[in-house]
């Protein structure tokens, strides 16, 4: 390519956040009602375009995180998922997205702010099977794979947790995320003998009736050594 046939491509930058949260025995994700064009009215992942040319990457996703739910960055797990740049994805112009993902337990009804007019949770699957603004449906897939991904060898899955816990209220955690039930006595046993995954607290609980449960807390463990797979299955429906 010579000189003359080179041009910078004009281009936007924007953050979109896929925040996941397991809410009434369902994955759920947090959506806005757009509005402003393009799209107006349609549900969306919550972001925008960076402030200014200054502003940087992650500023910008803690920064639309706050403005369209009122969501504070320190409440949540919040890693960078992907970039998005197909030249079409938005009718606007061209625009290059950085997608975050972000995992949050069970938290009240987020505040709408910025350019969403309603924020509201919204079951996984029936996000995925109404019509939605951008490539928003193709991201949210990938951000349900990820975290899928990530509950097998990794200990993300108390992020979707309170700060104390039961094994049964993880193991459901484990179950909504992959959509498949797991052997209870079995389940117990790797998590409680994963090194760093899990601290006792020392106290128990009857808020799930029965016999009184042991309470947990998050460990210090990043990583989960061995690992806990699910099956096949799993992994090939999205929207279990």
């Amino acid at each position: 390519m010579t000189e003359e046939e080179w041009t910078i491509p004009d281009v936007a930058v924007a953050v979109d956040l896929a925040v996941l949260t397991v809410r009434a025995e369902q994955l759920q994700i947090l959506l806005v009602e757009r509005g402003i064009e393009p799209f107006r009215g349609a549900l969306a992942l919550p972001g925008g375009f960076l402030a200014s040319a200054r502003e940087d990457i992650d500023g910008a996703a803690v920064r639309e995180l706050a403005e369209e739910t009122g969501l504070a960055a320190q409440d949540l797990h919040l890693e960078q998922l992907r970039t998005y740049g197909t030249p079409d994805r938005d009718p606007r112009r061209r625009v290059i997205t950085v997608c975050y993902l972000a995992v949050v337990p069970n938290l009240p009804v987020p505040r709408a702010g910025g350019d969403a007019d309603v924020a509201r949770w919204v079951p996984v699957a029936e996000a995925l099977a109404g019509p939605l603004a951008f490539d928003h449906s193709r991201i949210i897939s990938d951000a349900v794979e990820r975290a899928r991904g990530k509950l097998e060898y990794t200990t993300l899955a108390t992020a979707f947790c309170p700060a104390e816990f039961t094994v049964t209220e993880l193991r459901r955690v484990y179950e909504i995320v992959w959509g498949e039930q797991l052997e209870p006595r079995n389940f117990h046993r790797k998590v409680t003998g994963a090194d760093g995954f899990l601290v006792p607290t020392g106290e128990k609980t009857l808020r799930q009736g029965g016999r009184p449960a042991e309470l947990y807390r998050r460990g210090p463990a990043s990583l989960l050594h061995p690992a806990l797979l699910r099956s096949r299955a799993s992994s090939l429906e999205v929207t279990a």
